[in-house]
């Protein structure tokens, strides 16, 4: 059996800065524009079956503002009458009206149980599409930036059961053959579930093929879900289509499509409850070990063999236990028995008087160590000078002891470190697990369309940007940018909802859920000369944090950043900020 490399992301110290001082407020004023969209954004607000966190995540937290990676500066939006809207900006002073584009065959507020309709630039020149009501469509653009050329096509469309949105999709074009590759998501009940929230998470991985190149059909060759309990904080299929990386907290598992939910659980629980094969006590100079035998079982079904660091014990030619104990044993003294109750017991003299046994046998995981109160008492008495009831009781102390009222809550992370892994998309097995701790994942970008996108994790005070190479099997993720402290500055804007990039890095942003966002530039040369007070040296760079506020009470549904510009989506609006105005 194969076992998933566990794995570690390599910083890149030269991409970090030390000596970073921190963001100044800059009162230099961003240009705005704003247009009023003809038909509002198609927000479908969670009903009231939808209460979890996950369902908040999911469908409460959507990005209703779609940015197309493969055309500079291009965004679009879904509005209420089943219309797909572009914004293609070309010159800020010359806005024009977000143009249809297509228009969604059908309608969409027929469906009760209906989720937000969500799109997917898979390539060039095609797009990915969910209705929200279950419906998946797969349509031909054309080339999207030429508008004598673009046609939207629907290549496929097909009804997969309960709603769903669609999260990252790949275009994959082979010598006779071209595939749509996609991921789903949806949140299921899971009537079985009792101390849990009462669903999980499944994610789809659906395969669009048309074979035939004379026949325009296109056609699901390729249905694989995975399951788990917490929506993925990333998600996305490598451009080969070879494997899959997700980011979450709670970890995913294939399961056959088909399979009975029901029977899933049933082993899940059976692996729960499995009882140990032995339980096993300790003095300080002996072991004692028991375990359940078989009924009716005698004294010649059993053979016990003892060595001074070695231990066999066969049931019936079925071997119970065998392995190197943990430390050495007087073996010409130890014993076993069939005790009334059906259980042998063995009694195994320790050589080493006076040492206390972590494990029985080396490695093994099925017995259960049973400590009596004594035993309690003495170790709670031996860690006694580690603990202490008063939060901090000797102050004068060299080394005072951590001080948690100290620390600040952006110091403070889930108790659950999230992981990131990578799937293998033939044998559907974990074939790398990178477990991030307290590295806390922040955000993904686009930086290039024909690569995976990249993930946005804290490091300490920072934010690192990485990118995903499914090609490289020894060093998989790529660090390719910083941003200063902004792990730390982010953390304490409670409101926050959105956070983007621009693709080269020049700057990040954030947008809380109603008015206000917030810019982070990255350093750039002063045209004047600054001086650091307290060391006394000169300031070559200074890193600008800039504030905008739009002119609206409605809230915020959608953002996304370009190079030179940020994208804001409101109800009935569409803010444009110019961030830079150099290429």
């Amino acid at each position: 059996m194969e076992v998933a490399a566990n794995c570690s992301l390599r910083v890149k110290r030269p991409l970090l800065d030390p000596r970073f001082e921190g963001y100044k407020l800059s009162l230099e004023p961003l240009p705005c524009y704003q247009l009023e969209l003809d038909a509002a954004v198609a927000e479908v607000k969670l009903r009231d079956d939808q209460y979890t966190l996950e369902h908040m995540h999911a469908f409460g937290m959507y990005n209703y503002l779609h940015c197309d990676s493969w055309y500079q500066d291009s965004v679009y939006y879904i509005d209420t009458l089943g219309r797909i809207m572009n914004l293609t900006v070309m010159l800020d002073t010359a806005l024009g009206k977000p143009r249809e584009v297509f228009r969604l065959p059908t309608d969409l507020t027929a469906c009760d149980n209906r989720l937000c309709a969500s799109i997917h630039f898979t390539s060039s020149t095609w797009v990915t599409l969910s209705d929200g009501t279950g419906r998946l469509y797969v349509i031909g653009t054309g080339e999207r930036g030429n508008s004598a050329s673009e046609k939207w096509e629907i290549m496929f469309n097909e009804e997969l059961g309960n709603p769903f949105i669609i999260i990252h999709s790949i275009s994959l074009l082979n010598a006779e053959e071209h595939s749509i590759a996609t991921l789903l998501l949806r949140i299921e009940k899971e009537e079985l579930d009792m101390k849990g929230s009462g669903f999980y998470v499944s994610l789809e991985w659906v395969t669009i093929s048309n074979k035939n190149k004379d026949n325009k059909k296109y056609e699901i060759i390729k249905h694989d879900i995975l399951h788990g309990k917490s929506v993925p904080h990333y998600a996305a299929i490598e451009p080969d289509g070879n494997g899959l990386m997700i980011v979450s907290y709670k970890s995913f598992t294939f399961v056959q499509v088909g399979q009975d939910l029901e029977e899933n659980m049933d082993e899940d629980m059976s692996q729960k409850i499995k009882e140990p094969l032995y339980y096993w006590q300790q003095t300080e100079d002996d072991l004692t070990v028991m375990i359940r035998l078989p009924e009716d079982s005698t004294k010649e079904d059993i053979q016990v063999q003892f060595w001074p660091d070695h231990i066999n014990i066969v049931w019936k030619d079925h071997q119970f236990l065998e392995g190197k104990l943990y430390s050495s044993v007087d073996h010409e003294s130890s014993t076993w028995i069939i005790k009334e109750n059906n259980s042998l017991e063995i009694s195994l003299i320790k050589k080493n008087e006076g040492l206390t046994w972590p494990e029985l046998v080396v490695g093994d995981k099925q017995g259960e160590l049973i400590r009596d109160s004594t035993q309690c008492a003495a170790i709670a008495e031996r860690l006694m000078h580690l603990t202490s009831e008063e939060l901090n009781p000797n102050p004068d102390k060299e080394k005072p002891p951590c001080n948690a009222q100290e620390l600040e809550e952006c110091d403070i992370f889930f108790e659950e470190s999230s992981s990131l892994c990578r799937f293998d998309g033939s044998t559907l097995k974990t074939t790398h697990v990178v477990n991030l701790g307290s590295n806390q994942y922040l955000f993904s970008v686009i930086v290039d369309p024909k690569e995976m996108p990249c993930f946005c994790l804290r490091h300490d005070v920072d934010a690192l940007l990485w990118q995903p190479h499914s090609s490289k099997q020894d060093d998989m993720w790529e660090h390719i940018a910083t941003f200063n402290a902004l792990g730390y500055v982010q953390a304490s804007k409670r409101d926050k909802k959105f956070f983007a990039c621009a693709p080269n890095y020049s700057y990040a942003a954030l947008c809380e859920c109603l008015r206000r966002v917030f810019i982070y530039r990255q350093p750039a040369p002063m045209s004047t000369v600054l001086y650091n007070r307290k060391e006394g040296r000169q300031v070559g760079q200074v890193a600008k944090q800039q504030v905008a506020s739009l002119e609206t009470n409605d809230p915020i549904l959608g953002f996304q950043a370009t190079n030179e510009r940020l994208f804001v989506l409101t109800t009935r609006n569409l803010f444009l900020i110019k961030v830079n105005t150099e290429n």
